[in-house]
């Protein structure tokens, strides 16, 4: 628990100084360039951050965002642990599977929004845009993790003779769920990236995205800067949000651990 504690206190610490450094960056840059249609001053960005949040639009597009980009996640995370479970029980099945995965993670993600966009629509080609991306880096952190387990423990259930769904559950889940809840947070952030850029791409109606792009068209860049920074902020809130899952997670496998 200390150990968490410094290392939550030291993360703050260089976050907050990075943020810092970031600041001064800009400002700098803004007051070198002296252009407000290439940099945005930072006064001018504060202001259209705030009004935002009093724009009916903005947090349509919010929720819209935010929503699908949950449902790609979910989706994701359900399809690659689906498929992980037979990949982790059968040598066979992982073989097959792993070039598909592969074959996923290659793809241009500005190349698959413009076909997605010539199949469906503006709405659902960023969700799958999303889950394409999402689906083979989180199914290759949950047979990694797998992976990872200890072999002696592996060879002590054969022994005892233990069936591979009590394998799965008191052995393999109790191990992996700490790894792959603690970057369920990275995981989500990376998705609502994702989800943005391919909205932007899309020009996704009711999206910030689409709020970004239309920024972009008329030239409006303290606003551009501004939907910028939500993003960023929403991807950290998730992020420290979702990491208390590792602690919680970290006490259960405590516990499971000292009931066997």
């Amino acid at each position: 628990m200390k150990n968490f504690i410094k290392k939550r206190k030291l993360n703050i610490i260089c976050s907050v100084s990075a943020v810092l450094v970031m600041l001064a960056v800009w400002i700098i840059a803004y007051f070198a360039v002296k252009n407000d249609y290439l940099i945005p001053s930072f006064t001018d960005t504060l202001k259209s951050f705030k009004n935002l949040f009093a724009d009916g639009e903005f947090w349509l597009s919010f929720f819209n965002t935010f929503g699908r980009t949950l449902l790609a996640f979910v989706f994701s995370f359900l399809l690659a642990a689906l498929l992980a479970v037979p990949s982790v029980l059968s040598k066979t099945f992982f073989a097959f599977i792993k070039p598909v995965a592969a074959f996923l993670r290659t793809l241009p993600t500005l190349a698959v929004v413009l076909i997605f966009l010539m199949w469906t629509n503006p709405v659902i080609a960023p969700v799958a845009v999303t889950v394409l991306i999402l689906f083979p880096m989180i199914y290759a952190q949950i047979t990694a993790a797998a992976e990872g387990v200890d072999e002696g423990l592996l060879e002590m259930a054969r022994v005892y003779g233990l069936r591979k769904r009590e394998r799965l559950f008191k052995i393999y889940l109790p191990l992996v769920s700490p790894n792959i809840l603690a970057q369920t947070g990275a995981n989500l952030s990376l998705g609502l990236k994702i989800m943005i850029s391919s909205e932007v791409l899309a020009n996704t109606y009711n999206s910030l995205g689409g709020l970004m792009q239309t920024a972009k068209l008329y030239a409006e860049m303290p606003r551009l800067a501004a939907l910028t920074l939500v993003a960023v902020f929403i991807g950290l809130i998730i992020d420290v949000a979702l990491s208390q899952f590792e602690r919680i997670n970290y006490k259960w496998s405590i516990k499971e651990g000292a009931r066997d």
